[in-house]
C-alpha cells in the first residue's frame, strides 16, 4: 500500500470466546471506529453486537462486502482457508487466528493462492507479542546468554477442553503445542531439524477415542544442536502454566516465572506466592494480545509488515506434524521427511 491510511471500520469472523475478546479490544482502540462482526450462528454474532454496541453483519459474505479495512478471524480452523483467500482477494489486509488451515496441503494451497498478492496476513502467535518473550529474544539475539545449550518450554492447560472440541483440534502438538514451536524457533532465531516425541493418555477416554494424547514430551534438535524440550499436558491442576527457559553459557532467562506462576517450591521454608495462578491462556496473556491486534492496525494502515506470516505459521505446523509422526511410529523424524 502506496499511502498510509488509518484503519476505521475492523471486521472480525467469529464470535466465540476468543472473538468476543478481540472485538472489545478493538472497539477501544482510538484508530477504530466500527467494529463490525459475523458469525456462522448469526444470532450469536448478534448478541454480541448488541452487547458490545458493535454493528452486526448477517453472514460473512455482507461483512466482507461493508467496507472494512481490515479482517480479524477467530472462526473455526476448517473456516480459516476460505475466509483468508476471499479477504485477500477483495484487497481486505487478515489477522487470523492459528492455524492457517488444518493440515499441511491446506496451508500450502492457502500460501500458493496469496503468494502474488501484496495484501498483507498476520496469524495469531500471540506469544511474538508478549514481554517476556520478546525480553528473552532480545537476551539471545545480543548474546547476553552466551552459547545457547539448553531450552525448555512447557504449556501445561490446568483441564482439559470440552470432548467434542478434540477430534476437530487437530491434536495436542498441532492445537497446543505449536505455539512452542513457533515460539522456539522466534527466541532463538534457530530452525528445529529434527524431532522425537512421546504421548501418554492417563485422563478422560476422549482423547484416545480421537487417537490424541492429553500429555506429551518432545525433545528437538535445532540446527545449530541446541536442544530443547517442550511438555505439554491438558491436566495440570495447578494452574495456567505456560513458560520458557533458556539457558546459555554464561546465564539464563526465564519467560513466565512471575507470582502467578503455579509452582510449588518443596523446600523447607519456602514461602507460597499469595497470588493466584493464572486460570487460562486469555488470562496469561491478556497485553500480548492487545499488543498483537494493536500491532495489526499498523500492518492495515501500511506502517508495518506482517510479524507473523502464513509461511512463519507453516514452520511451526511442520515442527507439529513432524510430533505427530514420531508420536505414533516411536522414532525421530527429521522435518526434511515432512516438508513439502
Amino acid at each position: 500500500m502506496s499511502e498510509l491510511v488509518t484503519p476505521r471500520v475492523i471486521g472480525l469472523a467469529g464470535t466465540g470466546r476468543i472473538g468476543v475478546a478481540h472485538a472489545e479490544t478493538l472497539a477501544a482502540f482510538e484508530e477504530v471506529d466500527t467494529v463490525v462482526v459475523a458469525d456462522a450462528d448469526p444470532d450469536r454474532a448478534r448478541g454480541a453486537a448488541d452487547k458490545l454496541g458493535l454493528r452486526f453483519a448477517a453472514d460473512i459474505e455482507t461483512l466482507l462486502g461493508s467496507g472494512i479495512d481490515g479482517l480479524v478471524i477467530t472462526t473455526a480452523t476448517d473456516s480459516h482457508p476460505e475466509l483468508i483467500t476471499a479477504a485477500v482477494d477483495r484487497g481486505i489486509p487478515v489477522f487470523c487466528e492459528k492455524p492457517v488451515a488444518a493440515d499441511i496441503d491446506g496451508t500450502l494451497a492457502v500460501l500458493e493462492h496469496i503468494a502474488d498478492s501484496t495484501v498483507p496476513v498476520q496469524i495469531g502467535f500471540q506469544r511474538r507479542f508478549d514481554a517476556g518473550y520478546r525480553a528473552a529474544r532480545n537476551a539471545v539475539a545480543t548474546g547476553e546468554l552466551g552459547r545457547l545449550h539448553t531450552v525448555r518450554a512447557t504449556t501445561l492447560d490446568p483441564a482439559p477442553p470440552p470432548a467434542e472440541y478434540i477430534p476437530r483440534s487437530g491434536g495436542l502438538f498441532r492445537d497446543c503445542g505449536v505455539h512452542d514451536f513457533d515460539i522456539i524457533r522466534w527466541v532463538t532465531g534457530r530452525d528445529i531439524v529434527e524431532v522425537y516425541a512421546t504421548g501418554a493418555n492417563r485422563g478422560d477416554q476422549f482423547f484416545t477415542a480421537a487417537g490424541d494424547v492429553d500429555t506429551a514430551a518432545v525433545l528437538l534438535r535445532l540446527d545449530d544442536d541446541t536442544l530443547a524440550t517442550v511438555s505439554l499436558t491438558r491436566y495440570n491442576g495447578a494452574g495456567y502454566d505456560v513458560r520458557l527457559e533458556v539457558l546459555g553459557s554464561t546465564t539464563n532467562t526465564i519467560v513466565g516465572l512471575d507470582p502467578r506462576s503455579p509452582l510449588h517450591s518443596a523446600e523447607p521454608g519456602a514461602t507460597p506466592s499469595p497470588h493466584p495462578p493464572y486460570p487460562n491462556f486469555m488470562d496469561r496473556f491478556r497485553e500480548a494480545y492487545t499488543t498483537e491486534l494493536q500491532t495489526f492496525l499498523s500492518v492495515v494502515a501500511g506502517s508495518l509488515e506482517s510479524p507473523c506470516t502464513p509461511a512463519d505459521a507453516l514452520e511451526a505446523f511442520y515442527v507439529a506434524e513432524a510430533c505427530e509422526l514420531s508420536r505414533r511410529e516411536r522414532r525421530p523424524v527429521p522435518l526434511t521427511e515432512v516438508r513439502r
